[in-house]
């Protein structure tokens, strides 16, 4: 009993002495919650202004640079940037900006040759209307290029067309895009769906054909045969890398071989020399007249979907700033000196014929609009606005059959002319 009574008054002691602890844990933990509600708000005040601080000179999400807004805004006014004090100085503006293009858009000694490729014949095949041919055009200063040609029915020469394809982070086809392969399945259905997405369904090659033109598509590096299984938008990054450490860009290699690819056309005896046009949709637009820029010899031009203010393209929440797809058409060096338009308009007086599309998500259409504004400034100053034709269509991103049949009647009367 007496046992009993001690291990029961053991058990009041140890209670008590619990109930001690736990309102001295409590008062503990009060006290640490007010202290910490004091410090936090005093590191909150500090920090906000180093917060604001850091955002000021940090990235945005996009990875555009701090004061990119500053920065975009100088774009509006290159160094040598057509306007009106240059219109009144036409040829000496023209000479100046062309050498400056030439220098940053061709790999080093493109514009000083006259170089164009060698060919290997890889086999032929009769076509509707014509002949198709394929070849590997070698000892450019990208490698060995495969190509497609087709040749019309009867005696030449003949008025030609060289088809530049376009980007769509799509690189299991490059000239497939553009002209039907008869001897690969698996190219031609994803060129036969390609084509149905962007260009209503018909092949431009084909169509030309039947007009009677010769044509060429070649892969640019990346492309086609020209890349690997398993290529896709997020490696570009590495081939641009890989190139400007060996000492060259990307855009500048794909200029190159598009300048090298227009030589060789010119070159082949059943081919009128004096009438080689260049058409493309998309990034195949943007190597269009980028080409007329930098050759006098191409006879006219037709670029589809592809112009634009760099201040236009650089506005958060474009397309362009994903980066990766952009380094085909990015030719460093060249964004302080000419605006996209401004090289465009190096291509007058000849003819030229520009399409867009009012709801094309790639291009705002304000500064699509100021693009095009500014070529028939020039175009105007040269006394040559019948040769430029601009055209907005209602639609997206797309080359369809409306728009391909204005551009080859457009292209039709143009190279009658210069016969």
């Amino acid at each position: 009993m007496k046992d009993d009574v001690n291990e029961a008054a053991d058990d009041e002691g140890i209670g008590a002495a619990r109930q001690r602890e736990s309102a001295s844990c409590q008062r503990a933990e009060r006290m640490y919650l007010q202290r910490r509600r004091l410090l936090g708000g005093a590191v909150a005040a500090l920090a906000t202004p180093l917060l604001a601080r850091a955002a000021e000179s940090g990235l945005s999400a996009e990875g555009l640079p701090p004061l990119h807004a500053s920065l975009r805004e100088r774009l509006r006014q290159p160094r040598l940037g057509w306007d009106a004090a240059a219109g009144r100085h036409q040829l000496a503006w023209r000479e100046r900006a062309l050498a400056r293009a030439r220098a940053l858009m061709l790999l080093p000694g493109e514009a000083d040759t006259d170089a164009s490729f060698s060919t290997r014949s890889l086999g032929e095949q009769p076509v509707a209307g014509g002949l198709a041919r394929r070849l590997l055009l070698e000892q450019g200063p990208g490698g060995p290029a495969p190509a497609l040609l087709l040749l019309p029915a009867g005696k030449g020469p003949f008025p030609a067309v060289l088809l530049l394809h376009d980007h769509g982070a799509r690189f299991d086809i490059g000239k497939e895009k553009l002209i039907r392969p008869w001897d690969d399945a698996e190219r031609a259905r994803s060129a036969e769906a390609w084509v149905a997405r962007y260009y209503g369904g018909r092949f431009l090659g084909e169509a030309l054909l039947q007009r009677g033109y010769a044509v060429l598509a070649v892969d640019a590096l990346g492309w086609g045969e020209r890349s690997r299984p398993g290529f896709a938008r997020d490696h570009q990054q590495a081939l641009a890398a890989n190139l400007l450490n060996l000492g060259q860009s990307w855009a500048a290699l794909i200029a190159s071989e598009d300048l090298r690819a227009l030589r060789w056309m010119r070159a082949q005896p059943e081919i009128d020399a004096q009438r080689v046009a260049a058409l493309g949709f998309s990034m195949g637009g943007f190597r269009a007249w980028q080409l007329a820029a930098l050759s006098q010899q191409l006879a006219a031009c037709v670029a589809s979907h592809w112009m634009c203010t760099r201040e236009g393209l650089m506005r958060p929440g474009g397309h362009t700033l994903q980066g990766q797809s952009a380094f085909a058409m990015l030719h460093p060096g060249l964004a302080a000196e000419l605006d996209h338009p401004d090289v465009a308009a190096l291509a007058a007086p000849r003819p030229l014929l520009m399409h867009a599309g009012a709801d094309d998500p790639l291009f705002p259409l304000d500064a699509v609009s100021s693009a095009l504004e500014r070529l028939r400034a020039v175009w105007a100053a040269d006394g040559a606005t019948a040769q430029l034709d601009t055209r907005l269509w209602p639609g997206g991103h797309v080359f369809g059959l409306a728009q391909q049949k204005a551009a080859l009647d457009w292209l039709d009367a143009q190279l009658s002319r210069q016969r």
